[in-house]
């Protein structure tokens, strides 16, 4: 059985791929979890999110 590893979307990136390589690693549809990434931004003021999303752009590998 291959590993696999988390790392940045290739072929499905917005931004910084960091939601499209979640999504690619779990096989779940991106646009769904670039939603909950929103949803749960939101309810957490924001701030705790966008910072989470820069950390994972700056230490995920590129694919």
């Amino acid at each position: 059985m291959p590993t696999r590893r988390l790392t940045k979307s290739s072929t499905d990136r917005k931004i910084a791929g960091v939601c499209g390589g979640i999504a690619e690693y779990f096989d779940w549809d991106p646009t769904l979890v670039r939603v909950a990434y929103v949803l749960l931004s939101l309810f957490s003021a924001a701030f705790p999110g966008v910072l989470a999303y820069i950390i994972l752009a700056l230490v995920m590998p590129d694919a």
